[in-house]
């Protein structure tokens, strides 16, 4: 058995993780600490804030209850605000409190970009313009080429918890542009894990969304592979070497 475990802030979009967790078919289970969000707003202040070392901490000790081989900051907008530097410093205080690898959902859009062989990509996020340019940057100082950027402008994780198949889809149409070689989608309070082959259809191409990217993450920290087709190309490809 394979333990992984996830850092959630507030209460959104965290039923996509034991829908994970059956998708994946396997000896692998995901555990779930929730950490107070704070306020439900995408400014910047609101989002460092909550991912500070202090509300990140509070879920650690459960996370070590629990049996947990890695533990991922589940949050993309609470990492990539405080810069790439600023972003894994978040991570090494993480794995330092929590004794054992850690990563974040910002760094595992990076990863899994390279892991499906994309270098440029298109970027469908639910925030407002100045925060979906953040991460934009994010991925670039990661070395991934942004094609284009459609920012939704919703202010709070709640609205898009309520979001559907069909307002998902119309975000990754609406970000796709000519040349990019995967989409990806932002926000760990977007519901994803039951879409994601059916926007790989509509699309023709990868795409990357924040809960599905998270839980690959954590299982790369573990040296688990798992092959899941129902999660979409990131969890049915060999891994990509890029020179």
């Amino acid at each position: 058995m394979t333990a992984l475990g996830i850092l959630y802030p507030g209460h959104f979009a965290e039923d996509d993780y034991p829908r994970i967790e059956q998708l994946l078919g396997s000896d692998i289970r995901v555990d779930l600490v929730h950490t107070e969000a704070g306020e439900d707003t995408r400014q910047v202040d609101a989002l460092r804030e909550m991912g500070s070392p202090e509300r990140l901490a509070t879920g650690v000790e459960g996370l070590r209850l629990s049996g947990a081989e890695a533990v991922l900051w589940a949050s993309t907008s609470g990492s990539f605000v405080y810069g790439w530097e600023g972003a894994h410093e978040q991570v090494r205080a993480l794995a330092r409190a929590a004794g054992m690898p850690a990563s974040s959902t910002s760094f595992a859009f990076v990863h899994a970009v390279r892991e499906v062989g994309a270098r440029r990509v298109a970027v469908g996020a639910p925030y407002p313009q100045d925060v979906a340019g953040l991460f934009a940057d994010f991925l670039r100082a990661g070395g991934v080429e942004v094609a284009g950027v459609r920012a939704a402008g919703s202010v709070s994780a709640r609205e898009v918890a309520g979001w559907g198949e069909a307002e998902t889809l119309a975000l990754a149409r609406s970000a796709d542009v000519s040349g990019a070689e995967a989409v990806v989608l932002p926000d760990t309070a977007l519901h994803t894990a039951a879409y994601v082959p059916l926007l790989e259809e509509a699309l023709g191409k990868p795409v990357l969304t924040a809960n599905q990217v998270t839980v690959w993450e954590a299982l790369r920290l573990t040296d688990r592979r798992v092959n899941a087709p129902e999660l979409g190309a990131l969890f049915t490809r060999e891994p990509i070497v890029q020179v």
